[in-house]
């Protein structure tokens, strides 16, 4: 027999800080994009946290909370510099928002 229970949802607005009621949502959001994408990076490249810490110039905790996904810890500026210290071109386009389009958002061409 088919369960044909209805399960309620709420679907997500795309940013789940937002979701989340947090202030400062698109920042934060930007920030997690950015800091997932500087992980991805020195995973693919197998770096241990040693290495990573030499190629960013970070100390060992920070190379822990960078690895941990606590993002927030970094402002972007910094994240910037650690994507150029691996060798990525950053691209940073200002285009008119439409309405309902987050104010910021983060593209990672791997």
């Amino acid at each position: 027999m088919i369960d044909e229970t209805k399960i309620e949802y709420e679907e997500g607005s795309g940013n789940v800080f937002a979701d989340l009621g947090l202030e400062d949502a698109d920042e934060l959001l930007t920030r997690a994009k950015l800091g997932y994408s500087v992980r991805q990076i020195v995973k693919k490249r197998g770096l241990k946290q040693r290495e990573i810490a030499k190629i960013l110039d970070l100390k060992q905790p920070e190379v822990s909370n960078l690895m941990q996904g606590k993002y927030h810890l970094f402002s972007e500026g910094r994240l910037f510099s650690f994507l150029n210290k691996l060798d990525q071109k950053i691209i940073v386009q200002v285009i008119r928002r439409k309405k309902n389009d987050p104010l910021q958002e983060v593209v990672f061409t791997p």
